[in-house]
């Protein structure tokens, strides 16, 4: 693109509580955008359900090339019981796929952090997870969900675990690289005591490291005790490192200590475009509410200005969420039966305000 402070973003609201969620994060976006230095376009285009009844596809040809044609995918959420009667290729969810797989995003990253303003609503005492700040990266195209051979027959059934050298590298690359933008640690997860593909997933990582990343510190842990330290102790990790099987287990499991699925934003990237979407589903039983929480949709919004190339405005977005929490406003998943819940759209106008609030008092400051 010619003009380097101007973004072409691919929206895809998708189904549920995509389109509420997914329209805050746009609201935060214009907040901040113009006092940072730059301006974006925002073009709509259907996902999941929405695009099989518009177009009888969860992945229309249009919405592939206005994504790869974009500079980053925002994406709401896909799928509800009205497709559930939908073949494995016309299901919504089969288009996420798909739209992966054009984008060619290989990493998932999956920030996990509970606010201690917050902390009261996890499962976990607050003094033990209050602070926590986790960075997952999961290695998201290879492993047993896409391993040969694969599938029934007449006696069993066969998923093959597997990854190669390269992928491991790449993956390894990723983490070690966060880390050192965080706190310079690195736990990377594997089953080495039993899994020959774990062998040499810690062969590799640890060759990364000695190779390019001295300056990291490593250690390795089995799946089984990684699951009993992020609840016993979260707050212990900085970057978390996964294969594809194990990511997607121990970042649903640290999901739970915020108490709420809708804190949760991530990003999926690795090819020319990457994709920005909250960890949450669509919800139906409340779309059309403005009930939904759209945090994690406004921090994946942020995690989309990192990757871009717009850390200040990204950092501003943060601070916006933080100081509308500090302030007391809760939606209806976060709220406590003697607190009034806010609604989507307020919560997300709120932010937008201390966003930009943020930004100004930034700029005056510099200038005084």
């Amino acid at each position: 693109m010619e003009d380097t402070n101007t973004y072409e973003f691919a929206w895809l609201p998708g189904d549920g509580i995509g389109p509420e969620v997914t329209r805050e994060a746009l609201r935060v976006l214009d907040a901040v955008a113009s006092a940072h230095g730059f301006a974006f376009t925002a073009e709509e285009h259907p996902m999941g359900g929405a695009a099989l009844d518009a177009a009888g596809v969860p992945f229309p040809d249009a919405t592939r090339t206005a994504c790869l044609e974009s500079d980053a995918v925002l994406l709401g959420a896909v799928g509800g019981p009205a497709w559930d009667d939908a073949t494995s290729d016309r299901r919504p969810e089969s288009g996420l796929l798909a739209l992966r797989e054009a984008l060619g995003v290989y990493a998932n990253l999956r920030p996990v952090i509970v606010p201690e303003a917050l902390a009261d609503a996890s499962p976990l005492r607050p003094n033990r997870v209050g602070g926590t700040d986790i960075l997952f990266v999961r290695e998201l195209t290879g492993g047993i969900y896409f391993g040969i051979p694969e599938g029934r027959a007449d006696d069993g059934a066969r998923s093959t675990m597997v990854y190669s050298e390269d992928e491991i590298e790449r993956i390894a690359h990723v983490a070690f690289q966060r880390a050192q933008r965080r706190d310079g640690h690195v736990t990377s997860v594997d089953k080495a005591n039993v899994l020959a593909v774990s062998e040499l997933w810690r062969e590799v990582v640890t060759r990364v490291r000695d190779d390019h990343y001295p300056d990291v510190d490593l250690r390795h842990l089995y799946v089984d005790n990684a699951a009993m330290q992020v609840v016993r102790d979260p707050k212990q990790f900085d970057v978390l490192l996964t294969g594809n099987l194990f990511g997607d287990i121990l970042s649903d499991l640290a999901a739970a200590l915020p108490g709420s699925l809708g804190l949760l934003p991530s990003a999926s990237v690795g090819g020319t475009v990457g994709l920005f979407e909250p960890v949450h589903g669509s919800a139906p039983d409340i779309a059309g509410q403005d009930v939904a929480n759209p945090i994690g949709t406004i921090l994946s919004a942020a995690l989309l200005l990192d990757e871009v190339g717009e850390p200040e405005a990204a950092d501003a977005v943060r601070h916006g969420v933080d100081a509308a929490l500090d302030a007391g406003l809760r939606t209806a998943d976060l709220a406590t039966p003697d607190e009034e819940p806010v609604s989507t759209s307020t919560f997300g106008r709120e932010v937008a305000t201390r966003a930009a609030d943020h930004t100004h008092q930034n700029a005056s400051a510099s200038l005084s």
